[in-house]
């Protein structure tokens, strides 16, 4: 099994930053893909940003040029700087990561949540 612990959400004003963080542990063999996702209320659940298989990086559009995602490999860990955080940015943040475990077998986990709120 894998275990993800999420850190790094918060209260923080208009134009303010944040960041997240999420380290995975467990019967990993190779992390394929990491990335976050977040979810506001009444609303369905959104991709943020992502590494892709391939290393390469996505981003909704509506974070493109505030947010950066980045791993430490080493770690197993992904994180997300956020800036110019904007009151629509306010949700709960989940990270999300697909491996191959030790067995071979491939599973997606999803990281318990982190409430990012963004308010003055």
């Amino acid at each position: 099994q894998v275990q993800l612990v999420e850190s790094g959400g918060g209260l923080v004003q208009p134009g303010g930053s944040l960041r997240l963080s999420c380290a995975a542990s467990g019967s990993i063999f190779r992390i394929n893909r990491m990335g976050w996702y977040r979810q506001a209320p009444g609303k369905e659940r959104e991709l943020v940003a992502t590494f892709t298989n391939g290393g390469s990086t996505n981003y909704a559009d509506s974070v493109k040029g505030r947010f950066t995602i980045s791993r430490d490999n080493a770690k197993n860990t992904v994180y997300l700087q956020m800036n110019s955080l904007k009151p629509e940015d306010t949700a709960v943040y989940y990270c999300n990561v697909r491996c191959t475990l030790i067995s071979r077998n491939i599973r997606t986990y999803w990281g318990q949540g982190t409430q990012v709120t963004v308010s003055s």
